[in-house]
């Protein structure tokens, strides 16, 4: 929430200057908000509501414009100059007829009103989920009692590092070393998370779960991943996300914050496209410490299942809006299966599944993806020849196989194809053999229920589709007597 300081006196002055000097103001700051993936929602006279997916985007879009303000308001020779303060809060907000209200809203207003001119505060609860690498300055304005809450509200003021400071780790040597050029993958580095707990034994817990991600990550062969040493190199670093990408030569990054309080723990995990700067996915985890080890397992698994999904859709996007003329193996494989999962055009899926064997011809996944291509074609009755592009399918995912034994894309299309050649205790050992490479892989859970169910032993089926549903919704797919179909 931003509010223009003074604005009855400004009116006074010259109503109309007033006026278009406050809307330049809001203007500008909306353009700014939405550089930093944030909604301007509404501009209510002398005040604006905006919405942000991640606090640290609301900070860094608050303090950006306030700086860019200060020049703003050197061009003007009168005293007609507005300043803004703006209060940050995180909270439930209700978006309805084009106006924006809720309890975050109010706490927004109230924290926006503890502001100097030109200044920006924050509610406590978003300060925990800001990275300390970033390069903010905080003031602890201890616990106010603010209007319309009951309870006090932790609050801190928060402006731009100075600049001397934000180069602290800027150092010849580093300055000198040459940019590294992305991989042809996804690739992605998961940073140390932040020990936000004042006890510093709790350290090994946030180490453990960033050492965790780092190896759950890794069994998908689909992403580069950095290697822990080199992401923690960067252990209380003050460096952008942006770079940290260009120093370890990845598009991804994932990062996090672990507070503990009694015997509850608060995990928050976000994944950041480095190269554009941008939120891609965000998700906090609040658990009782009954069980530590049992909590860093579960919480893993809940990122680990939430990024790859994130990460895949993320990454045929981006082939999408690529130049055809452009694209290389990866890329093309990418859109392939972009075309593959929209069902409806698996002759563009197969289109680019050929050409991405073309420029690589030991590319096991395009070998896979025609199998699977040719696999739902089957399935929705729209191949042309049936027994033809079953054989087409069994090959390639047969040749899927025998180029990277360790695919699991290949052992899961290999078992999809086996269902329908009617070998439904190949396709249960094809996709246990995916699993056993990939415990997190959902696509194979749902291929070995399905061969259950086509073998006769539907009983064994619900706890595989119901671990391949698991990241993404909250009920099975399976009820008693229906086909997984």
């Amino acid at each position: 929430h931003a509010d223009i300081v003074g604005s009855t006196a400004l009116v006074q002055e010259n109503e109309t200057l007033a006026h278009e000097r406050m809307q330049d103001a809001f203007r500008a700051f909306s353009k700014t908000i939405s550089n930093h993936d944030g909604i301007a929602h509404e501009i209510r006279g002398d005040a604006l509501v905006a919405e942000f997916a991640r606090a640290s985007d609301a900070v860094g879009a608050a303090l950006e414009f306030q700086d860019s303000n200060i020049h703003r308001n050197d061009q003007y020779l009168d005293n007609l100059q507005p300043q803004l303060r703006i209060g940050i809060a995180m909270g439930e907000v209700i978006v309805a007829d084009n106006t924006v209200t809720g309890e975050g809203i109010v706490l927004a207003q109230r924290l926006e009103q503890l502001a100097a001119p030109g200044g920006v505060c924050i509610q406590g609860a978003a300060y925990e989920t800001l990275p300390k690498r970033l390069p903010f300055e905080y003031q602890n304005l201890g616990e106010q009692q603010l209007k319309g809450f009951d309870e006090t509200v932790k609050v801190f003021s928060v402006k731009a590092r100075g600049e001397a400071d934000s180069k602290v780790t800027t150092s010849s040597s580093s300055a000198s070393k040459p940019i590294l050029e992305l991989p042809a993958k996804p690739s992605i580095a998961v940073l140390p998370f932040n020990n936000m707990s004042n006890d510093s034994e709790q350290e090994f817990f946030a180490d453990g779960i960033s050492e965790d991600i780092i190896t759950e990550l890794s069994k998908f062969r689909t992403f580069f991943v950095i290697a822990r040493n080199s992401s923690f190199a960067f252990k209380n670093e003050q460096l952008s996300v942006r770079d940290v990408g260009i120093k370890l030569g990845v598009r991804y990054v994932v990062e996090g914050s672990v507070r503990r309080a009694g015997n509850r723990v608060r995990i928050t995990a976000q994944l950041i496209d480095a190269v554009d700067d941008k939120h891609i996915w965000a998700e906090r985890y609040d658990r009782d410490l009954e069980d530590i080890f049992a909590v860093q397992d579960e919480v893993t698994q809940a990122i680990v299942t939430a990024i790859e999904p994130q990460l895949a859709t993320t990454e045929q996007q981006r082939a999408r809006r690529k130049p055809t003329a452009n694209l290389d193996a990866w890329e093309c494989y990418q859109r392939g299966l972009w075309y593959m999962f929209g069902y409806a055009e698996t002759d563009q899926a197969l289109h680019y599944f050929q050409r991405a064997i073309e420029l690589d011809p030991e590319f096991s996944s395009a070998y896979a993806g025609i199998a699977y291509s040719y696999a739902i074609q089957i399935l929705l009755g729209a191949s042309k020849n049936r027994d033809e592009d079953l054989k087409r399918g069994v090959s390639a995912a047969e040749t899927a196989v025998s180029m990277d034994q360790n695919e699991p894309f290949a052992h899961f299309t290999k078992g999809r194809i086996s269902i329908f050649n009617g070998e439904h205790e190949k396709a249960i050992a094809s996709n246990k053999r995916a699993i056993s490479l990939n415990p997190n892989y959902a696509l194979a859970h749902f291929g070995l229920g399905h061969g259950l169910w086509h073998a006769g032993r539907p009983a064994e089926a619900p706890v595989h589709l119901d671990e391949a549903i698991r990241p993404r919704v909250g009920v099975s797919w399976y009820e008693p007597g229906k086909s997984p179909d």
